[in-house]
């Protein structure tokens, strides 16, 4: 795999930067209910050293009855100057599943124009497998201005989602599992009906990633895409049941060079709380 600071990096190129003074290295470890992991306390047990941890539901917008929707920019520049995370600095972010929540903090940190951010290939499951180092401490964090130009267009709420569906100018890909996609399963949160925006393809997320949580190559990534009905030539807008997920196909994308896609923040969250969207199950 080719280190990229900007999307992806290994975990060998993380140990070699990891005492350069402008890297910020980030654990964003959120999991499902149904996963039963407690993302905090594991950072307290363990964690990369350096690492601050980034929670995801605090740093979102509350004001929402939406999960985790994308905080306000002064939230989110208070809480990244509180953490001594800012300009010119090199950030870095990894999860504890391999490759799961990391994605929607790289793209939070791009919708709010920091480029300068990239995943950690295989998270923390491949950094602890090769032996690397760890600690329990929290790092001393002291502020750092940060400079935010919110990129409104990667992007998208529901009625730009809605005309998408019904226009077909966008791919909408959906990265939740085939089965609740089709509506054979039920959503893991209550009240949200079965099925899937209609018109969209749908690329489980896991199809993405090798066993041990890496990305898959690039032409593989592609690959996948094509198969399952995407036309690459189109934007792409990525969607999930809440926002996370869909980060992982908007990271795969820009890997594979396509870079006009954008994310559904409310997800299947939102599209599948109201009645009067339309829903499709086969």
């Amino acid at each position: 795999m080719a280190d990229d600071p900007k999307t992806l990096v290994s975990t060998e190129w993380l140990a070699q930067h990891l005492d350069d003074p402008d890297l910020r290295v980030l654990d964003a470890s959120w999991y499902l209910p149904d996963m039963k992991r407690d993302g905090k306390a594991e950072y307290d047990k363990a964690h990369i050293p350096g690492a601050r941890f980034f929670d995801i539901d605090d740093l979102s917008d509350h004001r929402s009855d939406l999960p985790h929707m994308v905080p306000p920019v002064e939230k989110f520049i208070s809480r990244m100057r509180a953490m001594g995370v800012g300009d010119g600095h090199q950030v870095v972010v990894y999860d504890g599943a391999g490759l799961f929540s990391a994605a929607r903090v790289w793209w939070l940190f791009r919708l709010m124009g920091k480029t300068d951010v990239a995943v950690l290939d295989g998270g923390f499951p491949k950094w602890r497998a090769e032996g690397r180092p760890v600690e329990d401490m929290a790092p001393v964090m002291r502020d750092r201005h940060i400079t935010v130009s919110r990129q409104n267009q990667l992007v998208k709420d529901v009625t730009q989602v809605a005309a998408a569906s019904k226009l077909g100018d966008q791919e909408i890909v959906d990265a939740r599992a085939p089965a609740r996609f089709r509506g054979e399963e039920p959503e893991p949160r209550p009240g949200l009906r079965a099925g899937h925006i209609p018109g969209s393809k749908s690329v489980h997320y896991r199809r993405l990633l090798n066993d041990d949580g890496t990305l898959r190559p690039v032409p593989e990534l592609k690959a996948i895409f094509e198969s399952s009905g995407v036309d690459l030539r189109k934007p792409v807008i990525t969607s999930c049941g809440s926002g996370v997920t869909a980060a992982i196909l908007s990271l795969a994308l820009e890997r594979t060079g396509h870079r006009n896609h954008s994310l559904y923040d409310g997800s299947w969250a939102e599209w599948g709380m109201y009645g009067d969207l339309k829903v499709e199950t086969e």
